[in-house]
């Protein structure tokens, strides 16, 4: 039998995550079902659970995978990017599955408690990173001063979870263009 190197699996495991993304954002995690995860990777159930130990296991490295690239966009370019990148997938029906997994993450935040508390390193990660990126901004005389970074922090916060609703709404992404301005403009010093 032919050995699988270990850049196939990556990309096996890559490709998996990318298919589940998208059926988690089309049926939430419920609909999910593992016949629809199948269909959706073009997968048998043993080639998916090769790389993932159950359903929740999948959920959660979909959910994760999403929270490191948007860790590492908050680092380097701050949580209104975030929701800039979130803007532009929102318009490309091929990216839509990532707005889907926010959705269920906060659903499942408010309706899972175990889940809420395995998830609680991510949301402190990129508060970290929200905050770090801030304080960067302060340092460098860019960002108002007259209001603390921890409201600066939350605010920005308000304002991705926000978007967050109005796209799961059905709100135009086009619209929301110049309301992501102001949110920029807003945190600036002036």
């Amino acid at each position: 039998m032919p050995r699988v190197s270990q850049d196939q699996l990556d990309a096996r495991r890559q490709e998996i995550l990318a298919a589940a993304r998208a059926c988690f954002a089309q049926y939430g995690y419920e609909g999910a079902t593992v016949r629809r995860l199948e269909e959706a990777t073009g997968l048998s159930r043993g080639a998916i659970f090769h790389h993932f130990r159950d359903k929740e296991s999948l959920f959660l490295a979909v959910a994760e995978d999403d929270a490191v690239e948007m860790t590492a966009t908050v680092a380097e370019h701050g949580l209104v990017q975030v929701m800039r990148d979130l803007l532009a997938r929102a318009s490309d029906p091929d990216s839509a599955g990532w707005l889907g997994t926010q959705l269920e993450v906060a659903r499942r935040l408010r309706t899972d408690p175990d889940f809420a508390q395995r998830w609680a390193a991510h949301d402190a990660a990129i508060s970290g990173a929200t905050q770090q990126r801030l304080q960067r901004q302060s340092s460098a005389g860019t960002l108002r001063d007259d209001v603390p970074l921890e409201v600066l922090t939350h605010f920005l916060e308000l304002a991705y979870d926000g978007l967050v609703k109005r796209l799961a709404m059905g709100g135009d992404a086009g619209e929301l263009g110049p309301v992501l301005d102001l949110i920029e403009e807003t945190v600036r010093r002036r």
